[in-house]
């Protein structure tokens, strides 16, 4: 049987939810967010943010700046922010290839010293913390007490948040403010604008093996318009709208393909008309089969 992304001569789906660097579009905030992020950390810069709502490509860009460090950087990511302060220096030791047991003083010292050892060989270690917005307030602390290893001339650890706005709320507050007063490089990622929808939908589409328009000019206008130019929810609405195209038998995706997998995404505010309901185009019955293809 024939995929929906086969039917329209692709190799792969091209608007999946993990975080596939091969996807990564350079969207103006994101290709500036991470030529930045490069300079600072070549720059010995020791704490850096980068914020987002939900859905802006945090995480993506993240794998990105793991996937473009130079050699002399070695790299720890901690996907998970719901940790106490041990656990996170556990974490952190995992990822540096150092031993994770004993005291949280323990794993600090034996930090340090594998800091020193990189500096000794002129690399430097960074550590990229995604969700930070969940960070427990001890831990938050515990992230500042590792940004307090340096040496005479330079860190010896480097760190970037990644969070939600929520994050930069955290760091005001009175608990957080010595944290926030180290912050050398803070990057907003905003919602892709009218054009840049267009764009991202083409460069995935690309990426996953057609060069041709899949979408119609109308459908993209409409599906920057629903999905408020949050990359996760471009991915949701397209990858559905393309469903119910294929479903139909149709070469591309229009306007009422994307309003009709609007409806049916709870993400998105319910302002169309009922006329667009799903029953209309039946996604129930292609969505069913398609993600069952995806699985």
């Amino acid at each position: 049987m024939t995929t929906w992304w086969g039917h329209f001569g692709l190799r792969e789906p091209p608007f999946g939810l993990t975080p596939d660097t091969s996807f990564f579009f350079p969207a103006l905030p994101h290709q500036e967010a991470h030529e930045t992020l490069l300079y600072a950390l070549g720059a010995g810069e020791g704490f850096l943010v980068v914020e987002g709502e939900v859905g802006t490509g945090k995480t993506l860009l993240l794998r990105r700046l793991l996937n473009t460090l130079p050699h002399r950087w070695q790299a720890a990511f901690v996907p998970n922010p719901g940790l106490d302060p041990r656990g996170l220096y556990a974490a952190v030791a995992n990822e540096f290839g150092v031993p994770a047991d004993g005291t949280s003083e323990d794993l600090l010292h034996r930090l340090e010293r594998h800091f020193i050892a990189l500096a000794q060989q002129d690399r430097q270690p960074v550590v990229l913390i995604d969700e930070a917005q969940a960070l427990p307030a001890d831990t938050l602390e515990a992230v500042r007490l590792l940004t307090n290893l340096e040496t005479e001339k330079r860190k010896l650890l480097q760190v970037v948040l990644f969070g939600q706005p929520e994050l930069m709320a955290r760091l005001r507050e009175k608990g957080t403010r010595q944290i926030l007063t180290r912050i050398s490089f803070h990057a907003a990622l905003r919602p892709l604008d009218r054009r840049e929808v267009a764009a991202y939908v083409r460069h995935r589409l690309k990426v996953a093996g057609c060069e041709r328009a899949l979408f119609s000019g109308w459908a993209e206008r409409r599906l920057w318009r629903v999905s408020r130019g949050l990359p996760r929810l471009v991915n949701i609405i397209a990858a559905k709208a393309m469903m119910l195209a294929y479903g139909q038998g149709a070469s591309r995706a229009t306007r009422r393909h994307v309003m009709a997998a609007a409806r049916d995404t709870l993400a998105v505010p319910k302002r169309m008309p009922l006329a667009w309901g799903l029953a209309l185009l039946g996604l129930a019955a292609v969505a069913a089969a398609g993600w069952r293809l995806l699985g």
